[in-house]
């Protein structure tokens, strides 16, 4: 994890003045743990959620059961109403970024292979829009830390492209 990277973040949430939510599930917090490893982070950070089970991601964040029915916890559809979900009752300019996978070493399917994650993150603006939702699909090779290790990356990664179109 790039710690200049996390600075870039926290510096970019303070010029845009969003406050930050992240809902994580197969990095347990490694996302939001290394924003709070910067100095003044208090400033932009609201809150983060775990939501390593799906009935976690029911009851913390609003993920509706039929879209983990039908799509899985890993997708593309389970990310977007992560993301949305962490900034429901947010009544400040907010910025949320959901991450989901599978981390391995067991898990995987041909379908949804070991390393596949899903990273998508949400603005609210409070301008009356509904703000845009950024959305990747990742697969990352190596063992369960080296595959996290990337997803963190790859969460703060797109929380800059996200701030970067405001």
């Amino acid at each position: 994890m790039s710690r200049e990277l996390a600075e870039q973040v926290i510096t970019a949430l303070k010029h845009h003045q969003l406050s930050l939510r992240a809902v994580e599930s197969c990095t347990g917090g490694m996302v939001f743990a290394a924003l709070t490893d910067i100095s003044g982070a208090s400033a932009v950070l609201d809150r983060g959620y775990i939501t390593y089970s799906n009935q976690a991601k029911i009851e913390l964040v609003s993920v509706s059961e039929d879209t983990l029915s039908q799509y899985g916890a890993v997708s593309e559809q389970t990310a977007g109403e992560m993301a949305t979900g962490g900034l429901k009752d947010c009544a400040v300019r907010g910025i949320c970024v959901a991450v989901t996978g599978i981390a391995g070493p067991s898990g995987g399917s041909a379908e949804k292979p070991v390393g596949l994650v899903h990273i998508a993150t949400a603005l609210n603006l409070c301008d009356g829009s509904q703000g845009q939702l950024y959305h990747q699909r990742h697969i990352f090779s190596g063992d369960r830390q080296q595959i996290r290790g990337a997803a963190q990356h790859a969460a703060l990664t797109q929380l800059m492209t996200a701030m970067a179109s405001i």
